[in-house]
């Protein structure tokens, strides 16, 4: 122990651990025999257990926290439960978590605002599986001061060989760990053992009773100087004469007349106002809701994040994680996602699987998926760049989630660890002739004419029309076509997975310079996978990304074979050809379907012409 901390400091925790090992009775005892109940909560609680208790006449305390009528139907907590006591040395926010694997994002969920963590241990069964993973997860999300409650030791006539058994099996568990405090308590969270007091029936223990230890232990992290971080969450702007960014102090501090910079983009300026609810402020700090004021007018929007200029954040598209995987279907390297982080939303791709969590030995192991629950460190790369601070160095501005792009569920809590990028803290540089002045000048609307589709589906063939009879239309284009391409600025590429991911990330990147400087760029590239054609797409402006799939058949395309491509490929000589030997995954909603069997080159040619000269 620390000694005692102020009195009117708050404890946030969290319990967490296996199903059926007492969570919810434990806190329901720690609250009733800490701060006492009223004698209608009392009275309530008796009627409770009398219908839905599961200990026999006693009162069942689980009913304190399992609030849903399915929890008390069930006995097991489904939700994350939070709620509020005090005693007169301390005040605390607890969340009760469930136990049960399929419920294990709200277990992450607890955790990630928990200072401490409660893990409940039966006595009978020792550290099982899912005791194991809340541990890691606990750990992962920061939580570095852990109090064991090895509960139920009245099963077990109060023996203090098998208390020594689990407290030395939980010592060598945690050691991989190097948390800043651990203590092993026994209690029994039914006849409340060790949890508000002392126990007679354990006289060969004498540690604090959990009470104690959570009134007196110090969690405060060591985080003094914290940089500034300022997510915008709101451009406020009542009228013309006020325009404020409205947000929570995340870490750190802010003041009139400080500097702050724009993380992205890496322009300075100073704080003009602090405006609040209770009218200006000198200053604001950590967890303070404001709107600040800027002394200049620079281009700041929801997600930006305000930093201070003198210590920076991580700016990067790409860069390594750990995530708690909570989707059903397991994640697998490629898959597209969004990526939320602080305020900001933006689309990713989970490039890379590198390995995954050993939850008995705590270490890592190779592995190319994550299944539900399983924990494991990935690669990440983002459409734009995106700031943040390693998890370890600031929770607020480390932690993100990933979500499904076609369900809206979240498929992920993550945990940035570092940056992946050659380049880092490097900002874009805003010239004072914009795309829109170029495209202005070339009297027409930049767009990305992206033509996709197997090899021998024609696309080169009806992209070369396309731009010759958009050129006759007196528009200034032009043309990428992917072979070409191939002998020179992605000459180093190979036909692996990996290899076209970067062919395409490279394209995607030079098609929109072509549309920053005015033209109409025609690509002509297989792209055999989805989530590299929408990362293309995200790098350019809503409208401006025109994907049209050159859809024919692989036997129609194997017949014509216009490159050898199928030849070669039969004889050995060339690997990973897209249709026979990887996965082609054609476009879901392209902006037009041009079918080869039924349309000529010419035929297709002018579809595309006519849509483009609809739009520009």
């Amino acid at each position: 122990m620390d000694g005692f901390v102020d009195r009117r400091s708050t404890l946030r925790f969290l319990a967490c651990g296996s199903v059926d090992d007492g969570k919810s009775t434990l806190i329901g005892r720690l609250i009733a025999d800490s701060a006492g109940l009223l004698d209608d909560q009392r009275a309530s609680l008796v009627e409770d257990s009398r219908r839905f208790g599961t200990t026999g006449d006693d009162m069942d305390f689980a009913l304190l926290l399992d609030g849903l009528e399915a929890e008390r139907e069930q006995g097991i907590t489904i939700d994350v439960a939070h709620r509020f006591f005090s005693t007169p040395r301390r005040a605390f926010v607890v969340a009760d978590t469930p136990g049960h694997r399929q419920l294990t994002r709200n277990m992450a969920t607890g955790a990630s605002t928990s200072e401490l963590a409660v893990l409940l241990v039966d006595i009978r069964n020792g550290l099982v599986e899912q005791t194991r993973r809340h541990a890691a997860i606990a750990h992962l999300l920061g939580i570095r001061h852990v109090v064991v409650a090895v509960n139920k030791i009245d099963l077990v006539d109060f023996s203090e060989h098998r208390f020594r058994e689990v407290e030395r099996a939980v010592e060598a568990f945690a050691k991989p760990l190097a948390l800043a405090s651990l203590t092993v308590i026994p209690v029994s969270a039914r006849h409340g053992d060790n949890v508000a007091t002392r126990s007679a029936r354990t006289p060969w223990y004498d540690g604090p009773s959990l009470l104690a230890c959570l009134e007196t232990i110090d969690v405060r992290p060591d985080n003094a100087g914290a940089p500034l971080r300022f997510p915008v969450q709101w451009v406020n702007r009542p009228d013309a004469s006020f325009r404020g960014f409205a947000g929570t102090v995340m870490s750190g501090e802010v003041s009139v007349g400080a500097p702050v910079a724009v993380a992205g983009s890496g322009r300075i300026t100073r704080v003009e106002r602090i405006v609040s609810f209770d009218g200006d402020l000198p200053d604001a700090a950590a967890g303070r809701a404001v709107t600040l004021t800027l002394a200049d007018e620079i281009d700041i929007a929801r997600g930006d994040l305000l930093i201070d200029p003198r210590r920076r954040p991580t700016v990067t598209r790409q860069f390594a994680a750990d995530l708690v995987w909570l989707a059903e279907a397991p994640a697998q390297p490629r898959q597209s996602l969004l990526l939320k982080i602080g305020t900001a939303t933006v689309p990713a791709t989970l490039t890379r699987i590198v390995d995954r969590l050993d939850l008995d030995s705590l270490g890592r192991t190779a592995g190319d998926d994550l299944a539900l629950n399983a924990i494991g460190r990935v690669w990440i790369e983002t459409t734009v760049p995106v700031a943040f601070d390693p998890y370890a160095d600031n929770r607020a501005t480390g932690g993100f989630i990933l979500i499904d792009r076609a369900t809206a569920r979240t498929a992920a809590a993550g945990l940035a660890v570092e940056n992946l990028a050659a380049a880092t803290n490097v900002h874009p540089q805003i010239g004072q002739v914009t795309p829109a002045r170029r495209a202005a000048m070339k009297g027409q609307r930049p767009l990305v004419l992206w033509l996709t589709g197997l090899p021998g589906a024609g696309k080169s063939t009806i992209a070369d029309l396309v731009e010759r009879k958009l050129v006759e239309h007196g528009r200034q284009t032009m043309l990428l076509d992917g072979d070409n391409l191939r002998q020179g600025i992605n000459s180093d590429l190979g036909f692996d997975s990996a290899s076209r991911a970067e062919n395409v990330r490279r394209v995607g990147e030079i098609a929109r310079l072509m549309a920053d400087a005015g033209l109409i760029a025609i690509v002509a590239l297989v792209s055999p996978f989805r989530a590299d054609r929408l990362r293309a797409a995200s790098l350019l402006p809503a409208g401006s990304f025109v994907e049209i799939f050159v859809d024919t058949p692989i036997e129609v395309c194997r017949q014509r074979d216009t490159k050898g491509l199928h030849a070669l490929a039969d004889k050995g000589r060339l690997a990973n050809l897209t249709g026979r030997d990887q996965p082609y995954e054609p476009p879901e909603q392209p902006a037009l379907v041009l079918k080869t069997t039924e349309l000529s080159a010419q035929e297709a040619a002018d579809r595309v012409v006519a849509l483009v000269l609809d739009r520009v």
